[in-house]
């Protein structure tokens, strides 16, 4: 397995202390670091400044929401990223969801899977070099009825640009199976994920006439590492809050892709349950309701035994490339978190 982060620009302490924490994390060996959007700090000013601090670590966008751009604008800004950086830039884009995409971009987010698939074919049109034109229910490039006529980018991509499409419902799956190179996956369970995630993805692959062979299975989580069974308890305690949050608190009212994902996973009474004391505003009750078996189950915590065998559980359920959310109150404690962790990883190979 390769070894990943993902941090936001804006994220803990100050800018110069996020990007020493990139510089720091490159010279650990880690492969790819992903920069995430949500609703901060946008992903691209911040990767452009990364590429600049690094030599050899590769750099994503995790993600670039579609609505929020054009895809021509998509391609441009992955073209300028990948070109800057001597071919080192992944091109993550993910859907997001109504709240983010309404109620922040002021965007309608209907037929989110029509405007991702319409936006990975035109970035690619783009990317390639050609002149662009699309005709679908979503985009029409160039306008009709109009003096425009296709164009092309005066801007050449030097090298190959990897997307990767992050994707939690089955059909968005399905899509990332047959056109991306890679997902970028959350609210993973390894013991519910053939159904639940690499079904679908094969579905899409078939579908493509694909193989999973250069697929890049990109999939996240918390690493914590407990000295003993005290430690470890407060750690999962914790985490219950945040937890609660991913199942009741994401999305809209009707909305929720990670409440859906948990469920289809194993967890659908209490993801259910938790949702609803969420959203009645009984926030601790909802915590309550997370056991520790279902923080153990998608985290990366524990003593170093625990996290070692569930790095080889991710193996093998399929994960490539495992993405390391370190904790830690300190830059350095993160980096001693990620540092242990990319370790293991790294023995969890050695001795497959």
């Amino acid at each position: 397995m390769r070894t990943a982060t993902t941090v936001e620009a804006s994220g803990f302490g100050t800018w110069s202390r996020q990007a020493d924490f990139v510089v720091e994390a490159e010279k650990l060996g880690l492969d790819i670091c992903w920069v995430a959007e949500a609703w901060g700090s946008d992903a691209p000013s911040a990767l452009g400044f990364y590429a600049a601090r690094t030599e050899r670590m590769l750099l994503g966008s995790a993600v670039m929401q579609v609505g929020t751009r054009t895809p021509v604008a998509l391609a441009q800004t992955a073209i300028t990223l990948s070109n800057l950086s001597g071919g080192r830039f992944l091109l993550g884009l993910g859907p997001s969801g109504p709240q983010v995409i309404e109620g922040l971009h002021g965007v309608p987010f209907a037929r989110p899977l029509a405007r991702v698939r319409e936006t990975v074919e035109i970035v690619r049109q783009a990317v390639a070099g050609g002149k662009i034109a699309h005709t679908g229910s979503e985009f029409r490039i160039p306008l009709p009825d109009g003096e425009a006529v296709p164009m092309r980018l005066s801007m050449r991509a030097e090298h190959p640009i990897p997307l990767y499409l992050a994707a939690l419902s089955p059909a968005m799956l399905r899509l990332t199976g047959e056109v991306a190179d890679g997902w970028l996956g959350t609210s993973f369970v390894p013991e519910g994920s053939a159904q639940a995630y690499f079904a679908p993805l094969a579905e899409g692959m078939a579908r493509g006439g694909r193989r999973r062979a250069g697929f890049d299975v990109c999939q996240g989580a918390e690493v914590s590492f407990a000295p003993d069974e005290e430690a470890l308890a407060a750690m999962v305690a914790s985490r219950k809050k945040e937890l609660a949050f991913s199942l009741g608190g994401m999305g809209s009212a009707s909305t929720n892709f990670y409440n859906r994902a948990y469920s289809r996973q194993g967890w659908a009474d209490v993801a259910g349950q938790v949702r609803e004391r969420w959203q009645a505003g009984d926030r601790d009750g909802a915590a309550g309701l997370v056991t520790d078996e279902m923080v153990l189950a998608t985290t990366l915590i524990g003593t170093e035994d625990m996290v070692r065998r569930r790095l080889r559980v991710w193996r093998d359920a399929g994960v490539d490339t495992v993405r390391l959310y370190p904790a830690g109150e300190t830059l350095g404690d993160k980096l001693d978190t990620l540092g242990r962790a990319i370790e293991l990883v790294r023995d969890v190979e050695e001795a497959s």
